[in-house]
């Protein structure tokens, strides 16, 4: 059955943001080790044509998310697994917090008064929105993310792309100026967009369906069926402009020296040298990121909220 209805705390909008950083940010850190191993998987013989379309799958350094977790662990150690995890840290407080901040507020606005029977149309256009506005904030914290954790440990005599975030920062704004903060927003508020619009309406919807239907009362156990469903969903409708998105903020030249010039045409090379299969490369650690990220994120979310005695999702 329905949960009771609290009434409205003093601040609600401002508590709402940050519990909501609060946390995704927990989810980021618990999740971090998966997010290195997806990232290095979709790098993986990049555009390697010579290869085949199957080749790029067999010929491979990480063959597999375990097998992938353990070489990287052999090779670089733990902190190996958590590399780029204070940018991530920061674009969760941020992005996250902005887009799961917003989420009900935005519903508001599309007329969503009775949380209990809200069309799924409009949780998807609040979602959608909201994780466009946050995304396109917080880009290039994503950006450097990306690239400090698509970095393998580098050979004798060599050093680092970039030694910490601090230094990405910086050699980024020297070399490519703002602009080159901001490679990739494209893709990332696409997939932001993509994502919120699937997540958090996923688990709206899951959850308030099964306590319309007296399935399961409100509560934790509510909380992590509902996460388990958006999680599942958020992974497949993301992980072809997550492929993209990666590879474009990871590629290294400027102006003409860049490898690809737009999201389509990252897109469109992608299939022609790597096959369809290409665009869900990494697809196993992306949904066994998204899964357990979701679960810790609305799980702690929900909890916080009842802590301060505010009303559910």
């Amino acid at each position: 059955m329905s949960a009771t209805v609290s009434k409205q705390i003093p601040n609600e909008q401002a508590w709402r943001f940050l519990l909501a950083g609060t946390s995704n940010m927990c989810g980021a850190f618990v999740t971090n080790p998966v997010d290195v191993i997806k990232i290095r998987m979709q790098l993986e013989n990049e555009l390697s044509s010579k290869l085949g379309k199957l080749g790029v799958f067999k010929d491979r350094y990480y063959r597999g998310f375990a097998h992938g977790g353990v070489v990287i662990y052999r090779d670089e150690g733990i902190r190996g697994l958590y590399k780029g995890l204070a940018p991530s840290m920061l674009r969760d407080g941020f992005y996250s917090g902005f887009r799961l901040g917003a989420y009900e507020p935005m519903k508001v606005l599309f007329g969503a008064t009775d949380p209990a029977h809200t069309p799924l149309w409009k949780k998807i256009c609040a979602g959608a929105i909201s994780g466009a506005i946050g995304s396109s904030i917080a880009t290039p914290t994503d950006l450097v993310k990306v690239r400090l954790q698509a970095q393998r440990q580098p050979k004798p005599g060599e050093t680092p792309r970039y030694p910490t975030m601090r230094a990405a920062f910086k050699e980024i704004l020297q070399k490519e100026g703002i602009r080159g903060l901001y490679v990739g927003i494209g893709p990332t508020v696409k997939r932001a967009a993509i994502l919120t619009a699937t997540q958090i309406p996923a688990y709206d919807h899951t959850k308030h369906t099964i306590l319309n239907h007296e399935l399961m009362n409100e509560g934790p156990k509510l909380h992590i069926v509902s996460s388990m469903v958006a999680g599942l969903a958020t992974a497949i409708t993301t992980s072809p402009v997550d492929v993209v998105k990666t590879r474009i903020m990871n590629q290294h030249g400027t102006g003409a020296d860049k490898t690809y010039t737009s999201a389509f045409d990252c897109l469109f090379k992608t299939i022609r040298s790597e096959g369809p299969l290409g665009l869900y490369k990494g697809f196993i650690p992306n949904w066994l990121r998204l899964g357990p990220h979701t679960i810790v994120t609305f799980f702690i979310f929900e909890q916080l909220r009842h802590g301060i005695g505010m009303r559910p999702i």
